[in-house]
Parts: structure tokens; sequence; C-alpha cells
């Protein structure tokens, strides 16, 4: 088979490799579609001891069964893959697992990745697509989940309802744009401010989402003013930001995985009773929530996704790392 192949620090070669093969309980999935994620990039720039190269990274996965149990059947991939028998997995907290790992991690269990013709996958990951979604769609259901699992944690420890409260989402990639709209379409969140330095990017989430799109350095952005904020970059920077702007009492969502450590308000923190939550992934009835989500179009239009090559997809990586890419999200095909 033919693959996408992370060879070294901003290296990504396009190259014949071994097939998978079937192994008892999995299934071989003909890769279709496979989305470029954060995590991707992470290890794209060298900073995800996870993911080591040579690998296969992608993990926003869809295609069909080619090889298994449902043979020719047209799926979605939940990738993160657990032991199933521990507390965390047998009490709906699947994503805790001490023995998680990922398609396309390598570290601590090599799982190749869905930058390629074909990739292995448990059967138990294995989720039927959707007939009101498309194939080439359907790898945003990963990043979904991940904004949906992102959301209703905060607003569990929210004090009023988040339709009354005013959110502050960072970032306007995949993760900040699905938070908005989960926000906006299914929770009926009003009052939304979503920011980023990238103009193109702010351009093109202002047309699919009703918030105000802006700049970090705007009017719009004003101490102790949120009850809510996502922190979906998780840099030194934006977590400043986000004590910043949280209102006493307000909950902090933090999604992004961009810096590891970095001077914060602590002392903000304490006083005002700040919430802190870190987030990771969601659960597999996140999963499940988010394909109905997806099948009944509740956060309209995907069409802000772009759709490239695999072959090409080593420039995707390119203009997402020289934040020349307007789009939130890359879709690869194959």
């Amino acid at each position: 088979m033919y693959a996408l192949v992370y060879t070294g620090t901003q290296e990504l070669v396009y190259r014949e490799e071994k097939n998978p093969k079937i192994i008892n309980g999995e299934s071989i999935v003909k890769v279709s579609a496979s989305g470029i994620c954060g995590s991707d990039m992470h290890a794209y720039h060298g900073n995800d001891n996870r993911r080591i190269p040579p690998l296969i990274l992608g993990h926003e996965i869809s295609g069909t069964i080619d090889k298994g149990k449902f043979s020719g059947k047209k799926v979605i991939l939940n990738p993160l893959i657990t032991c199933g028998k521990c507390d965390y997995c047998m009490n709906d907290r699947e994503h805790l697992c001490n023995k998680r790992i990922i398609l396309g991690m390598n570290k601590p269990i090599e799982r190749q990745g869905g930058f390629a013709e074909y990739v292995s996958i448990p059967d138990q990951n294995i989720y039927e697509l959707p007939n009101t979604l498309e194939m080439k769609e359907a790898p945003i259901a990963e990043p979904t989940a991940v904004a949906l699992h992102a959301v209703e944690l905060g607003e569990k420890e929210l004090s009023k309802p988040l339709k009354k409260s005013k959110a502050l989402v960072i970032g306007c990639g995949a993760i900040g744009l699905l938070s908005g709209l989960i926000l906006s379409k299914v929770k009926n969140c009003k009052e939304i401010v979503i920011v980023d330095l990238n103009k193109k990017r702010l351009g093109v989430c202002s047309k699919y989402l009703d918030a105000n799109t802006v700049q970090p350095d705007s009017k719009f952005i004003v101490s102790d003013n949120f009850d809510i904020v996502f922190d979906t970059v998780g840099m030194e920077a934006t977590r400043q930001q986000a004590i910043k702007a949280i209102k006493p009492g307000g909950v902090i969502i933090h999604v992004g995985l961009t810096q590891p450590s970095g001077q914060f308000d602590f002392r903000k923190a304490t006083l005002q009773e700040i919430t802190f939550i870190g987030t990771y992934c969601y659960t597999n009835k996140d999963f499940e929530k988010t394909l109905n989500i997806l099948a009944n179009k509740k956060i309209g239009s995907l069409d802000w996704i772009e759709y490239r090559k695999l072959q090409d997809g080593a420039s995707a990586f390119q203009q997402i790392h020289n934040n020349t890419c307007s789009a939130p999200k890359i879709i690869l095909l194959i």
C-alpha cells in the first residue's frame, strides 16, 4: 500500500509500505479519508514523545471494511483503543484508561495510522457511516467528539445554563470552531467570542458560526467578563488570556496541547475560585452522540472543510505550519 509517512521533524514522505495483517478481533479498513489533527502537527514539529518517526500518522478516519467481520460496510473509526476491563473502562470513562492508545501513535504501543490506503482497528472501534453523512466529511466525527466532550464538561461545572452564559473560544482551528458550533447550535449559547491570530481562518469561521470573530487585541475580549473559556490552543499566552478574561467563579476548559508549561495567574485562580479543567478525547457515549449530531446536521454545513489528495499531504502540513491555511480542517482523500 501507499502511505504518507512521518520520517522526521517537518518531514513527510509518500511511499510504499507493508499492508496491515488481519488479526483476531480486528478488521482491515480501506481508508477513504483521513483528517489532519493538531496532534499530528505536534508530531510533525517533533514535540510529541508518543509519536516517534518513522510512523504513519492520522486518526480521524472513514472508509470501507476490506477484511473482517463486516466486510464491505462503510464506516467511521473511533481511534481511541482502550483495555475495556479497568475501572475507567467499566465506568464510561474509557478515555482515561491507563492502557489507552490512539491510531497513529507508537508509544507505548505501536498503532499505525490512517494516512494510508489501509489501516487495522479493533472491531469494537468501528461505527457504521450514517446515510446522511458523506464519506469524505466523516473524519470530522473525531474532533467533533473532542469538542462535545469539552463543552459538556464545562456545562456541568457552570453555575448557570450555557444559553445564559458568555463564552470565549480561543483558537479557530477545527476544535475551536466545532466547540463554537456546539455551543451555538446544540446548546443555544447566544454570546460567543472566538479569537485567533489568523485573519483568513477567522473569515472562514465568521461564515459558519454566529459569534464575534476577533483577534487577541479586540475590544470584545474584556477582563473578568466570560463565564466560560475554552482554550483550544494550549500555549502560555492563551492560558494567560483565558485567566485574564474569565469571571470570578468561572470555568476554563483547557483542550490544547501546544505548550506544556509557562506562567499562569494562580493568584487570580485562587482568590476568584476559578475552575480549571483539562480535557482529553471523549468517551464512547460522546462518540455515539457525535454521530447523531452529524447525521442530523445539528451543527450545520461542513463546507468549511478543505480536501487534498493523500499524496499532496506534505504540502498541506507545510501550509498549516506556515499559518497560511484558511481552512479550520484539512482532510486527505485516499
